[in-house]
């Protein structure tokens, strides 16, 4: 069973997605899960405000069309008490960043063999939950397979779980998560990717801002998870910026 899945039926959660339309179409077929064909992969960019984020992308993508994602993902998440079965039992494609070429070639392949790859673009938490600067290889994946690329926004699941914030059964019941799916974004080889990088990262804060409009969920004056330009607890962005330049000194980022 997907984790997302799983999380969903244990604890009655509520899922609410839009632009579910820019998902690829269904595929028909006699398997159970879709099967991949050279020509039709796709990128998906999903944000990355908690620790199971990628899991109710995981479970929207497999509702629409029956298809499976495959996430690049740290060791360092991966290892992670909670979140690493899930990860290992979805069978993601772990990511040493101390090697990170290799994993770049095997997504690659994957991609032009018709496989659905997806990518934690901002290659950590980010504390100000607020889409922080991206890294540059979900665009250069997508461009150089000559796929689209798909950005996910998801809001509500870092109330679950996330950094400095331990899964709370509490907060999970009945806890709604939103999903906004943004435009298919179609790159070519000669794209210009700093600039096409910084569309990307607009396009995931439009479906956070989206998510937060109508989230089900109203926030107390100063809630830890609301962000700081909302009236929330969570860090500014100039907070968010120092904490993880401390943590790029200390080598927190180099350790997988």
């Amino acid at each position: 069973m997907h984790s997302g899945l799983l999380l969903r039926w244990i604890f009655r959660m509520r899922v609410v997605v839009s632009g579910a339309f820019n998902l690829p179409p269904g595929h028909a077929g006699t398997g159970v899960s879709r099967a991949p064909a050279p020509g039709e992969g796709a990128v998906f960019a999903v944000t990355h405000f908690g620790y199971l984020d990628f899991a109710f992308a995981e479970l929207v993508l497999w509702k629409h069309t029956r298809a499976q994602l495959k996430f690049l993902i740290t060791k360092a998440a991966a290892s992670h008490w909670f979140a690493g079965p899930a990860i290992a039992a979805c069978g993601h494609v772990i990511v040493d960043r101390s090697a990170g070429a290799a994993a770049y070639e095997g997504a690659l392949e994957k991609l032009r063999a018709g496989e659905y790859i997806a990518i934690l673009p901002e290659a950590g938490v980010s504390r100000s939950f607020t889409v922080r600067e991206l890294k540059t290889g979900a665009v250069r994946l997508a461009a150089e397979a000559d796929v689209p690329l798909i950005p996910v926004s998801v809001w509500g699941a870092h109330r679950l779980m996330t950094r400095g914030h331990a899964f709370s059964l509490r907060r999970a019941w009945r806890a709604p998560i939103r999903v906004h799916i943004s435009e298919p974004i179609r790159h070519t080889q000669d794209a210009d990717i700093a600039l096409e990088t910084e569309q990307l990262q607009a396009e995931l804060q439009d479906g956070i801002d989206r998510g937060i409009v109508d989230f089900p969920l109203v926030p107390p004056p100063g809630a830890w998870w609301q962000p700081a330009h909302l009236g929330g607890g969570a860090l500014t962005e100039a907070e968010r910026a120092a904490a993880d330049a401390r943590d790029a000194a200390a080598g927190r980022y180099r350790r997988g």
